[in-house]
């Protein structure tokens, strides 16, 4: 969990996962997207790999991207629990706020 909570926390991470999440994109046309150098973006396509968050497949010279959209399950689930909690702690205090209120 802690490599692709790394790999989401950069916007540009998460763009790249969103050109590649329904379809597969050679590097060069992910990096024209953006407007940092071609090795800033092969940097962030490294991470996204290493995370498991994309696949690569080598086609004659090209590197073909994915986003594996399975490996984001886990994460799904954390995030469902964090909000969860967050949810409940936003009613206790709501109520606490009313009953204030209600005193007056």
């Amino acid at each position: 969990m802690p490599d692709t909570l790394l790999a989401l926390s950069s916007p540009v991470r998460r763009e790249i996962l969103r050109l590649v999440w329904s379809d597969e994109r050679p590097a060069g046309e992910i990096a024209r997207e953006f407007k940092v150098s071609w090795p800033a973006i092969s940097q962030n396509l490294r991470v996204l790999k290493e995370a498991g968050l994309v696949r690569e497949r080598r086609r004659g010279t090209s590197r073909l991207y994915r986003a594996d959209r399975a490996a984001l399950k886990p994460l799904e689930a954390y995030l469902r629990r964090m909000w969860a909690q967050k949810i409940d702690r936003l009613r206790l205090l709501a109520e606490a706020e009313e009953r204030k209120r209600s005193k007056r």
